[in-house]
């Protein structure tokens, strides 16, 4: 048994809020959220990673088979006797954490208001194996830019959901919460906070949500930026689906694109088991190793954007915002203690839809192109699959995950993206 804490009330609960008194249907209510989780599942989480039944090492001298023996045995070791979960759970307190009820499912965010007047509204939502720790880094030089070189017309509001299933959000308990269905709840979490007014952002999982909340485009929207944008032709996702050669008559940076799409579709092993067996998972609802290599391991060897989180594993600080150790054991381990493997996996399953294809958003669109993303959209594909493009760039540093990769820059690019719609 785990206890969650919220204001002036210790709720006991075997599963995060379970136990806790239901909140009627599409009941309004804001209830203020802190999370505590007892000594004893920590104790748990140790014991569990020293009992670890492993395999023998890899036949390979590369990560082609995998998360190499070696690594994982490091980073499991200092979980086990170093790794302070506390530190990170101390963090979350100190923002404004808050529950409400959309649909009948207990939502979960972090809402902090800038000091600056007219701060604009923006809620971000994270993707897979993330979760809002990704966004923990951008909150204060969003909210407070002049902190960071930046001026104070350009804040932000900001509101970070976590995904159904995932974190300190309720689980499904039936089908039907896919990107479509969390882009509406969205729009519902800004209006039920007062916001008229607002505009998104996301990436990996957080793309689709936003997307589908440019196709909605439900009033109040402004905006919508991406830093993974959809913007794949219908002849060149046709191609790509079919295994063809690229279209004729691609540009240089088309065919590069081309090119990694085709290189990223033979790396999604790990997406195609999610869509079709997440129920199969136990494994990583079992074994906190398992679940570690799970979500470490995003099936693209040497290259992005699992690089990126391989790396970090030897980095132990950062003066600039780089992803560190502790970093990705705070996610990892809040998987762990929320029990969110199996239920974040079921996101795969829900979503029928493409993948980078054009989807047909027609609203305001602002676009970050990292170098380390899975692939570099073009403009010429991005000005056509998002006709209302107010905001293009391509930066020269950062991946797959952006804001936890490289907080400062996604942090101006968001300013950035922004700007005209103020």
């Amino acid at each position: 048994m785990k206890k969650i804490l919220f204001t002036g009330t210790l709720v006991a609960a075997a599963y995060l809020l379970q136990g806790a008194t239901p909140a009627p249907k599409d009941s309004a209510a804001i209830r203020p959220f802190k999370v505590h989780f007892d000594q004893s599942r920590l104790d748990d989480l140790r014991k569990r990673i020293n009992a670890t039944q492993w395999p023998e090492k890899e036949t390979v001298p590369d990560r082609t088979q995998g998360v190499p023996l070696a690594a994982l045995q490091q980073l499991a070791h200092y979980w086990a006797t170093d790794y302070d979960w506390r530190k990170v759970e101390a963090k979350l307190n100190t923002l404004p954490q808050y529950i409400t009820t959309i649909d009948g499912l207990d939502i979960h965010f972090i809402h902090v208001r800038s000091k600056h007047k007219n701060a604009l509204p923006l809620i971000i939502t994270h993707g897979w194996p993330g979760s809002i720790i990704e966004q923990l880094k951008v909150i204060a030089p969003l909210t407070d830019p002049t902190a960071y070189g930046g001026k104070a017309e350009d804040a932000f509001d900001v509101v970070i959901p976590s995904m159904p299933g995932y974190g300190f959000s309720g689980k499904p308990t039936t089908t039907g919460w896919g990107p479509e269905h969390m882009a509406r709840a969205w729009d519902v979490l800004m209006k039920r906070l007062g916001y008229s007014r607002y505009v998104a952002q996301g990436g990996d999982w957080g793309a689709f949500v936003v997307d589908q909340m440019g196709l909605q485009a439900p009033k109040g929207l402004l905006a919508i930026h991406t830093n993974m944008p959809a913007t794949v032709p219908a002849d060149v996702d046709k191609a790509l689906l079919s295994g063809s050669p690229a279209p004729e008559g691609l540009a240089a940076d088309e065919h590069r694109a081309y090119d990694q799409l085709v290189r990223t579709f033979k790396q999604v092993d790990y997406a195609r088991l999610m869509a079709s067996r997440p129920q199969t998972l136990y494994g990583i609802a079992d074994s906190p190793v398992g679940l570690a290599a799970w979500l470490l391991d995003h099936n693209d060897a040497d290259g992005q954007p699992a690089e990126a989180v391989y790396t970090s594993l030897q980095r132990t600080s950062s003066t600039t915002g780089e992803l560190t150790r502790d970093e990705i054991l705070d996610n990892i381990t809040l998987y762990w203690l929320t029990n969110t493997g199996v239920s974040a996996s079921r996101l795969y399953w829900e979503y029928k839809g493409g993948f980078f294809n054009t989807k047909g958003v027609s609203i305001p669109v602002a676009v970050s192109v990292f170098p380390g993303e899975q692939y570099q959209a073009p403009k010429s594909w991005t000005e056509k699959a998002y006709p209302n493009l107010i905001y293009y760039n391509q930066v020269d540093k950062g991946g797959h995950f952006a804001a936890w990769e490289q907080p400062l820059i996604f942090s101006q690019e968001i300013r950035d993206a922004f700007r005209t719609i103020r």
